[in-house]
């Protein structure tokens, strides 16, 4: 089991906060499935995933996409995701 805090930012200020949870054991290879399932959830479009994207997100616990990662227009600075534990 594995959660990931997802939110978005605008101005240095959380304007929708979410946590993603699975029963399942996480895989980096199933990266794109879980931030699509984040998206929906939070009524977002998905954005474009980099392997720099995945990179970070298991060497860090963090993947940070920004407005320019979007291919529509969105109304907030950044999308965070963190890793919220177990």
């Amino acid at each position: 089991m594995f959660k990931i805090w997802a939110k978005t930012i605008k101005s240095h200020k959380i304007t929708q906060s979410y946590i993603y949870h699975s029963a399942d054991k996480f895989d980096s290879e199933e990266f794109l499935q879980y931030l699509t399932e984040i998206c929906h959830d939070m009524d977002i479009p998905t954005p474009v995933i980099l392997k720099s994207h995945i990179r970070n997100y298991n060497l860090f616990n963090i993947a940070k996409f920004r407005k320019e990662d979007f291919v529509e227009s969105v109304p907030f600075d950044l999308l965070q995701l963190e890793n919220a534990g177990d």
